[in-house]
């Protein structure tokens, strides 16, 4: 019964991640985190280490997500390869510091982060111009030098430091630089997929700093038995939501991104 509810929020995690750029993160580690510490308690390793494998098994998952929703979106073209190149290779950088340091700070830091940082980006999608309204007219604008570099150095040191993706930084980002929402949150795949890959290497390699592996299907952080019911409900949900992607209106898609940032920040407060 367990793995079953992990694949149905696995199922959608892969819907969020197609239509709104994330879901690896923002589904999984709530979830995954509240079911290790339901089933574990604090007392044992598994337990003690609850966000620290919730984190990494995400990472593990969203390179399924993250592969699988590119491919889909490429198909209704809505990936703009001058957005994600060089910029990946900035956030790829920045993920091996910020894995560097995940798997030094403790889980209640890490949660900490995780509830602060969703909870500011809530507040600067609502308040600050250019996330809930484009203006029709308005032409998209390249991206400058110094957001390539900084600003992608930044994503990934974040994204993998919390392991969520990067989505909830580089959607802002392209949304203000004049793209629709679909665009915005399609290219928010391929962006995140190099801090997926270095994030998962990172906590799979943590393996040597533990006394003792957590448990045999554990490898370092990465619950590989929650990481494969999240991946096969991941793949369907992605398959079932795809052909929604272009018949959201521009508006509502920006509107429902942050409802569904605000749930996720509920679910964490109350974990």
């Amino acid at each position: 019964m367990l793995y079953v509810t992990l694949a149905l929020f696995g199922a959608l995690s892969g819907v969020t991640t197609v239509l709104f750029g994330f879901g690896g993160g923002f589904v999984v580690v709530p979830v995954l985190y509240g079911v290790l510490t339901a089933t574990h308690g604090g007392q044992d390793a598994i337990g003690q280490a609850a966000m620290h494998i919730a984190v990494a098994t995400s990472t593990c998952v969203m390179i399924v997500n993250s592969v699988a929703a590119t491919r889909r979106h490429q198909r209704a073209g809505n990936i703009v390869r001058a957005y994600v190149w060089p910029l990946a290779a900035f956030i790829g950088a920045g993920a091996l510091l910020g894995a560097w340091a995940a798997t030094r700070a403790s889980g209640d830091l890490v949660r900490y982060a995780f509830i602060a940082y969703l909870a500011v980006t809530i507040v600067d999608c609502l308040l600050r111009q250019g996330f809930l309204a484009r203006h029709e007219a308005q032409a998209a604008r390249p991206l400058g030098q110094g957001v390539t570099v900084g600003g992608g150095v930044v994503i990934g040191v974040i994204a993998t430091f919390l392991g969520v993706g990067g989505s909830v930084m580089t959607v802002p980002l392209l949304r203000r630089r004049g793209l629709p929402m679909a665009k915005a949150a399609a290219m928010a795949n391929p962006l995140t997929l190099p801090v997926a890959i270095v994030g998962t290497l990172a906590y799979m390699a943590a393996a040597r700093a533990l006394p003792a592996p957590l448990a045999p299907w554990i490898i370092g952080y990465v619950d590989l038995l929650a990481f494969a019911a999240l991946a096969l409900g991941s793949l369907a949900g992605i398959r079932l939501a795809a052909p929604l992607i272009p018949r959201i209106p521009d508006r509502l898609h920006a509107r429902v991104y942050v409802a569904l940032l605000a749930l996720v920040l509920l679910s964490m407060v109350l974990a």
